[in-house]
């Protein structure tokens, strides 16, 4: 027998819509999660992001809302503003009943608007610690009739330092309520909390497969001793040109240095982090969803908050610090079906951290060079032959006819052709190369890239990536 929502105990009017909208069989998580919350347990889910616990702990919540009361009965924290408005635009998606309102409410924006729809009415809140404590600590927000409480990444609540601020607010609700935890890790404070606050929960573990995706091309570049990592980069995003990808930090500062380099170098990219107002944040998003940027630097935890389909390719221009970030950041990438491309930067220095991801996702690396000039310069001449096909095939080439017969006089048409393409070739070669060129900087002459990060010769000059090839898995 299929296992549907309806046989967890949703619903038959509940299970029929979430068919309507993609949805007809439950994750692990929803399976284990849903028919203990509906029963009244408190539980402790530990899951990572992406196997569906938004769903897990959010439909049962819905099931048993009372839409006809307006009054605030299921507070859902989550760690980050990103990770709120994530958490509550889902939550929308699932509910088709106008009765049933959800407010998402954080700092980074006017605490008036959010006063004025809670007075309004909301049976859902979902909010970030800070902004929830201080609605509570002015009395606009009301937590007498709560009924349901999730602490959603409380791995990353720790992290964020918003532990004290969830014990007072924890303090605030009415000790006669549901409560579940959902975390990645079990940190010893997550389980003191555990103790004190959910009364016998049912504990759910779902394990992280910790092979990485199988459509996924991963692939790291030994930057040449000597070389910062942006010099490196520059060539390798050349060679790569990504449609879309995310550039991974490991601080704010770092993010807003090699936008920086980036953009300077004529590129389409732009920074996310922590230090961005919420508004430069949503906008941001937009942009790069919409594919006004094409390019987004990013620090990890800033980096929760964007999701964006069709992403071609995950660089990390800094190592994770932990291998089980690494798979959560290349998994951006190659979803539904689709191949992704993975790009790690390492210095010599990262061989530990190289072998203990390897280790990990169960397969090793590719090891190549960074690209030669010969190399990305033969990519554009790829690139421009296709966009030359793609003029011979329109209607504006005509114009341009005329020109062609009046030097045809004087020279022969291959050579006509051949200027033009040059003219159009040195006009779409990048500044940087150009520069270097002139300066006479012969970036793929050192010799340390003719050894792996392994110590051991890495062989032949390695193929470009290919986009769209299997990990071998």
């Amino acid at each position: 027998m299929t296992l549907s929502f309806h046989s967890l105990g949703l619903s038959e009017l509940r299970s029929r819509y979430l068919e309507e909208i993609g949805f007809t069989t439950p994750t692990p998580i929803q399976a284990q999660a849903i028919p203990h919350l509906l029963s009244g347990r408190d539980v402790v889910g530990q899951a990572q992001t992406g196997t569906g616990k938004t769903a897990a702990f959010s439909l049962p919540i819905m099931e048993r809302i009372d839409v006809k009361s307006p009054a605030v009965q299921a507070l859902i924290l989550t760690p980050t503003r990103e990770l709120a408005l994530q958490v509550g635009q889902a939550i929308r998606g699932f509910n088709d009943d106008r009765r049933l309102r959800v407010l998402t409410i954080y700092g980074g924006q006017a605490i008036d608007p959010q006063i004025s729809r809670l007075q309004r009415g909301a049976q859902i809140v979902v909010g970030t610690p800070g902004r929830v404590l201080d609605l509570l600590n002015r009395g606009d927000l009301k937590l007498n009739q709560v009924n349901w409480l999730v602490l959603d990444e409380a791995d990353e609540m720790l992290n964020m330092g918003f532990i004290q601020d969830v014990e007072k607010i924890l303090n605030q609700a009415p000790t006669e309520r549901q409560t579940a935890f959902f975390s990645a890790t079990m940190d010893p404070s997550i389980r003191k909390l555990v103790t004190k606050f959910l009364r016998s929960p049912v504990t759910i573990t779902i394990e992280q497969p910790k092979a990485a995706p199988t459509r996924i091309n991963q692939v790291a570049y030994l930057v040449p001793r000597g070389w910062t990592k942006a010099r490196a980069l520059l060539p390798i995003l050349e060679l790569e040109d990504p449609d879309s990808a995310i550039i991974f930090v490991r601080t704010r500062k770092s993010a807003a240095e090699l936008t920086s380099q980036l953009q300077a170098a004529g590129h389409s990219v732009d920074e996310y982090h922590g230090d961005l107002s919420q508004t430069q944040r949503e906008r941001l998003l937009l942009r790069f969803r919409q594919r006004q940027v094409r390019w987004v630097v990013a620090t990890d935890i800033a980096a929760r908050g964007i999701h964006v389909d069709d992403l071609t390719h995950v660089i990390n221009y800094d190592l994770p610090d932990s291998v089980e970030n690494y798979v959560h950041r290349i998994g951006r990438t190659g979803r539904a079906g689709k191949e992704g491309t993975a790009i790690s930067l390492i210095h010599s220095l990262d061989r530990r951290k190289l072998k203990d991801i390897e280790n990990h996702i169960r397969q090793r690396l590719e090891i190549a060079s960074i690209p030669t000039r010969a190399e990305i310069e033969a990519r554009q001449i790829e690139k421009l032959q296709a966009s030359l096909r793609e003029a011979l095939a329109g209607e504006r080439m005509a114009s341009f006819l005329p020109i062609v017969a009046q030097l045809s006089e004087e020279y022969e048409p291959h050579a006509i052709a051949a200027a033009a393409l040059q003219m159009a070739y040195d006009q779409t070669r990048p500044a940087w190369m150009r520069t270097a060129q002139e300066a006479g900087d012969q970036w793929d002459d050192p010799a340390p890239q003719t050894h792996s990060a392994r110590g051991g010769h890495s062989g032949p000059k390695p193929k470009p990536v290919k986009r769209g090839v299997n990990s071998g898995q």
